[in-house]
């Protein structure tokens, strides 16, 4: 007989399952939900953690970009100096004085190293520029007469870069690289013509007669011309001095040597332009016994080149005449 307070066994069972289902689905989705939460602050996570090891790496490499190169004094393996003359020498480039001259300097510094090879691919340039880099390489040989220099052209070693070129003791080339352009040369424009069909009146107050030498908005003055080509034969003397003092008797006496004229490595050979037909592997090998070659060319960091051009940009005027080597 049943008795107070006891229910059937099957009764009891299906309750207690009735109302456990609903807390057991509502614990299970709340669950769910907390376990995917959690999933995706992980992945946040992770996706964070590689964007900031991402970014940490980029500016890692970014300042030692940054950080000149060419300072290579304590490399004491036995070794070649390189020095590379790159693009348009002047002031505000890359090949500049300062900067190549630098590299050089280094170079002869380092006992270790077996000789320099000055890897020129340039048009030409400022012959200020170019004279500085001449005078240099030279003094430095006198202070180490046993250490070789020889300079190695790439594609294109004309003007500046050859004036450059004749402080070494040796010039190497490809045999299709472009040698030689001798010669000096002054650029400007004349829009004389332009501004009187435009209408436009020029205005130019000066003091002294000769101040607005060349102004390329008035005609060409036969005087002003005539000071014009004494000052370029000038500076084209003092480039042909420099060639014959850096080459010697190992020039021929072709009469179009100092003409501008350029020829490739192979017809530069024979006139005494070049010593020989080698790229800088073959002297750093076969001539200084030095394969390993050692780049000492002073670099500037990226900003810096940014910051000069620009205010090169700004500064240089499209109608200011300039003498150049190339």
């Amino acid at each position: 007989m049943a008795g107070f307070g006891d229910f059937p066994p099957s009764n009891a069972n299906s309750s207690t399952s009735a109302n456990q289902e609903p807390n057991s689905w509502e614990r299970r989705v709340l669950e769910d939900l907390a376990f995917a939460a959690l999933k995706e602050q992980r992945k946040a996570r992770r996706w964070g953690y590689v964007f900031k090891s991402f970014m940490i790496l980029y500016l890692v490499s970014f300042l030692i970009l940054m950080i000149p190169s060419g300072d290579l004094g304590g490399y004491k393996e036995k070794h070649t100096a390189l020095v590379e003359i790159k693009g348009v020498i002047a002031a505000d480039a890359d090949a500049s004085a300062d900067t190549v001259i630098t590299g050089i300097r280094n170079a002869f510094k380092n006992t270790s190293a077996q000789g320099l090879i000055l890897r020129l691919n340039t048009p030409g340039g400022s012959p200020v520029q170019s004279g500085v880099i001449n005078d240099e390489i030279k003094r430095l040989k006198l202070t180490r007469p046993d250490f070789p220099v020889y300079a190695v052209i790439q594609d294109v070693c004309a003007s500046g870069g050859y004036y450059i070129a004749v402080a070494a003791d040796k010039i190497y080339a490809d045999k299709a690289s472009i040698v030689g352009s001798i010669g000096v040369r002054m650029d400007s424009f004349g829009f004389t013509d332009a501004i009187d069909k435009l209408g436009i009146k020029r205005r130019s107050i000066t003091s002294g007669e000769n101040k607005a030498f060349l102004d390329p908005f008035l005609p060409m003055k036969e005087q002003d011309l005539t000071h014009a080509h004494n000052m370029l034969n000038n500076i084209h003397q003092q480039f042909i001095d420099v060639v014959k003092e850096g080459r010697g008797d190992r020039l021929s006496d072709d009469p179009r040597l100092f003409t501008g004229l350029f020829w490739s490595g192979e017809q530069a050979l024979p006139l005494g332009l070049i010593d020989g037909l080698a790229s800088s592997s073959e002297v750093a090998r076969d001539m200084f016994e030095a394969e390993d070659i050692v780049d000492y060319t002073l670099r500037p960091d990226y900003f810096e080149q940014f910051t000069s051009k620009l205010g090169a940009s700004i500064r240089n005027s499209l109608f200011t005449p300039s003498v150049s080597l190339n």
